[in-house]
């Protein structure tokens, strides 16, 4: 006899993972299915983080029939060519929840407590972290309906800095003392992180 499965730990947030980029850096190597130690980023976070929130979603663009073969919900940029607005505006779109979290795909590690963290200090207008390398804008918790509102008009004004978003929204920072996120930007990011080239 199996176990049912555990309930989320935060049922009112959506996970959502932005996978949208071009990776230009990389010659357009899609980030979401580099694979460290066998395992792609995508589904590394899939695992890491889909069950503590009520859902798990993702911002894609490219593939789309390749997340849904993993089970994955995969949501494409209603407003192309807005860089990483156009997917928060996606995801925000697509929550079912009343918070969002969000991180990069590429991000090469967060602590077990980042979701509890930003739960704890984001009060009613949401929070965003900050690591040992500075503020990371993307690794965030939103108020979904104020990330709506505000991602729609930050897209119809053209003003697509998510800093710029986070301070009209009255976001906190958190800072988290000596963790380092890392990310996969560059040949040698993929380099150090063991990811071997195509």
């Amino acid at each position: 006899m199996t176990s049912p499965p555990l309930a989320p730990v935060f049922p009112e947030v959506t996970i959502g993972i932005l996978a949208g980029g071009r990776a230009s850096r990389l010659d357009g190597r899609d980030k979401a299915w580099l694979q460290r130690g066998g395992v792609p980023q995508i589904l590394r976070w899939q695992r890491r983080l889909a069950a503590q929130g009520g859902a798990f979603l993702v911002s894609a663009n490219r593939d789309l029939p390749r997340y849904a073969a993993h089970g994955l919900d995969a949501v494409p940029d209603r407003i192309a060519d807005a860089g990483p607005m156009s997917g928060l505006d996606a995801l925000a779109g697509a929550a079912g929840t009343p918070w969002l979290m969000t991180l990069p795909v590429d991000l090469i590690e967060v602590n077990d407590c980042l979701l509890r963290t930003l739960m704890h200090h984001a009060g009613t207008h949401g929070a965003f972290a900050c690591d040992a390398d500075g503020v990371q804008p993307l690794v965030a918790l939103w108020n979904v309906a104020a990330l709506r509102a505000g991602a729609g008009h930050a897209l119809a004004s053209g003003d697509h800095a998510v800093r710029n978003l986070q301070q009209a929204l009255g976001m906190k920072r958190v800072d988290f003392h000596g963790v380092r996120f890392g990310n996969l930007n560059t040949p040698q990011d993929l380099d150090d992180a063991g990811i071997a080239p195509d």
